[in-house]
């Protein structure tokens, strides 16, 4: 069964740095997008950082500059590497991925449990 791993979550002072990585396991044919959302109590689910196949990447406003995505495909993982964190960045982080399990299947979409970054003023 595909699923999706997430860790590196924590609690940081801020200005402190994370990173977070994010597996697909099992066997896939392709992951075409894997992207880091996040969820902060009260507010709805946003995209922080996604990036393609090819390494096209995309960043929201608020962490330009401070958050870098990557990936390894031959690891089929995505990691996230923030530095400067502030405590507005505090929320559960999501990973995505779009991918197709095998070539005759659809692609879908696959969303990790979620991992909670903190940053403390």
């Amino acid at each position: 069964q595909v699923q999706l791993v997430e860790s590196g979550g924590g609690s940081v002072q801020a200005g402190g740095s994370l990173r977070l990585s994010c597996t697909v396991s099992g066997s896939i044919f392709n992951i075409y997008i894997m992207g880091w959302y996040r969820q902060a109590p009260g507010k709805e689910r946003e995209l922080v950082a996604s990036i393609t196949l090819g390494g096209n990447t995309n960043y929201a406003d608020s962490v330009k500059d401070r958050f870098t995505i990557s990936r390894d495909n031959a690891k089929n993982t995505a990691y996230l590497q923030m530095k400067s964190l502030k405590p507005e960045d505090t929320a559960n982080y999501y990973c995505n991925a779009e991918l197709r399990v095998r070539l005759a299947t659809p692609r879908t979409s696959l969303w990790g449990q979620g991992t909670q970054v903190t940053v403390s003023s």
